[in-house]
């Protein structure tokens, strides 16, 4: 009797200790889809070991390896080295694969934006480039980010060459190509800044209703998440509060199409300190605890694991520190924050 109360007593303490979970087993738990992370393959052990365990880590994001400048250098000559092996590995690994991006003024290949193409030309280079890469991964891309970027922060048209070329119709017309290239994978708009639901949000919201009003299928808006801390040279504004980044939200899931958050960062000036770490972690609690407050939001992606390897301190000079892992993989305040995010719901 002694030894079954023990016995009871034990197990009680066991069934009472928080269970190990990781990130995407969290928000799977709560019925999202996944967690994904940004992906560059790279000899890093303890990096890989957490991209590749489905606990942390559910979709990932080629962060560079399927733009345009990498896969079509030049015109009909494809380059499919590092793009196969970026898709393969996620395949391998049954991650969600959200595969970025097909139309993108940015890291374009000179011979598109300097080619001075007329129209009809240009529309027939994006459905070649369209028709080779999302041809190529058909049923392998879960998602595709079929224009990234397309507005200027006071929400009118970039003036990319597609836009000055093409005008707005270059948008629906990718997404009807897309749509026929990989008709099963999930079509995406993607952009950043959309979290603080002003102009620019209201833009994309148009973007949306433009491709819905030629017929043709978009499924979700990307709201990037490269957010900030505190005021930095390059940000005026810190992570909005949790009301605008759900009425944010509220923005296109009401147009019927899904959202997710699909390259998280949150950069600080550096050197970090516990203060500001602390504050980022609330930051990305709030970010997380928006998209687990809207049915519509299917996930989250980070845009890297390590702060080692971010492209924050390259790109933004005395910024960085943006992610939930340290530059020796240690888990920082952050990775609690986006736990806490996952489970307000």
């Amino acid at each position: 009797m002694r030894f079954s109360l023990l016995t009871l007593g034990l197990a009680g303490l066991a069934a009472a200790k928080p269970k190990c979970t990781g990130l995407n087993a969290a928000i799977r738990a709560q019925g999202k889809e996944h967690v994904g992370s940004a992906l560059t393959l790279r000899d890093e052990p303890l990096e890989n070991a957490i991209l590749e365990s489905d606990l942390e880590i559910g979709a990932v994001t080629p962060e560079n390896a399927l733009k345009w400048a990498y896969t079509e250098p030049a015109r009909g000559a494809f380059e499919w080295a590092d793009a196969d092996r970026h898709v393969n590995w996620a395949v391998e690994h049954g991650k969600d694969l959200r595969c970025h991006a097909l139309v993108w003024h940015s890291q374009l290949a000179p011979w598109v934006s300097e080619g001075g193409f007329d129209n009809a030309t240009l529309i027939q280079i994006m459905e070649d480039h369209i028709n080779g890469v999302a041809g190529r991964y058909k049923g392998k891309c879960t998602h595709w980010d079929v224009v990234n970027e397309a507005l200027e922060e006071d929400g009118s048209y970039r003036k990319s060459v597609f836009y000055n070329t093409i005008g707005e119709a270059y948008i629906p017309i990718a997404f009807a190509l897309a749509a026929k290239a990989d008709p099963h994978a999930r079509l995406w708009y993607n952009d950043y800044n959309l979290e603080y639901n002003e102009a620019k949000t209201a833009a994309a919201a148009r973007i949306v209703k433009l491709v819905q009003s030629y017929g043709v299928r978009i499924d979700g808006v990307g709201l990037q998440g490269h957010l900030v801390v505190e005021e930095t040279p390059t940000q005026s504004v810190a992570t909005p509060d949790q009301n605008t980044l759900e009425g944010a939200l509220r923005q296109f899931t009401d147009l019927e199409v899904d959202v997710e958050y699909t390259e998280i960062d949150i950069r600080m000036n550096t050197p970090a300190t516990p203060a500001k770490l602390e504050e980022q972690a609330r930051q990305y609690e709030r970010v997380l605890a928006s998209c687990m407050s809207n049915d519509r939001c299917i996930g989250v992606t980070l845009w890297g694991i390590s702060d080692k390897y971010s492209w924050i301190p390259y790109t933004f000079d005395g910024e960085g520190a943006a992610l939930a892992w340290d530059d020796e993989y240690n888990k920082k305040p952050a990775y609690k924050g986006i736990l806490r995010g996952i489970t307000s719901a």
